[in-house]
Parts: structure tokens; sequence; C-alpha cells
């Protein structure tokens, strides 16, 4: 009898007809994940675009407004380099650098 191999010849056919993978074997390849539709765009369209406050205020000059936020932050900064607790100053050259002055 013929027949099994008249069948794994029709379905050869069928994946080089329909450009799907022949896999007589029935191994793991992924094909059904790599058919799938990408979720990103679907993802990207269903959250709403994001309102950056700072970017819009700096874009419209004109409006006056003020990010409370940003400044909070920058008063927060300031009195926490009065206290002495800001960040290190960064070093110009080598000599300057808290690498060097250590002592092993």
């Amino acid at each position: 009898m013929s027949t099994p191999s008249r069948l794994r010849a029709l379905t050869q056919l069928r994946c080089s007809l329909f450009q799907t993978s022949y896999n007589p074997q029935g191994l793991r390849t992924g094909a059904k994940y790599l058919r799938q539709r990408l979720r990103g765009p679907s993802m990207l369209a269903y959250y709403p675009a994001s309102l950056n406050l700072s970017r819009f205020i700096h874009q419209n000059p004109d409006m006056e407004m003020v990010n409370e936020d940003a400044e909070e932050r920058l008063v927060d900064v300031l009195e926490r380099r009065k206290r002495g607790k800001g960040a290190p100053k960064k070093a110009k050259d080598k000599s300057e650098s808290r690498r060097l002055q250590k002592r092993r």
C-alpha cells in the first residue's frame, strides 16, 4: 500500500502551496507563535499618549505656568546642599580625583 506515502506527498505539496512549514515528525517549531499578530501596536493604541507637563510648559512659555513638583524638587536639592548632603563635586582632572587621594 502506498497510501501513507501519497498522503505524505500531498501534505508536503499542501505546505509548499500555502507556505506553511512541513513537519512530518510533529516537532515543536514555534510556528504557531510566529504566525500570530504582533501585540505591540495594539497595546500602544490601547494606552493613551501621556502628557508630559514639564515639556508642555517648556514649549509654551507665554502661558506662564509653573510645574510645582519640579520647583519643590529644586528647593529640596538646595536645602540638601546647604546641609552638605548634595552630590559630590566632579573632578576636573586626575589630581582632584578621590581615587588618587586614597591611601592603601
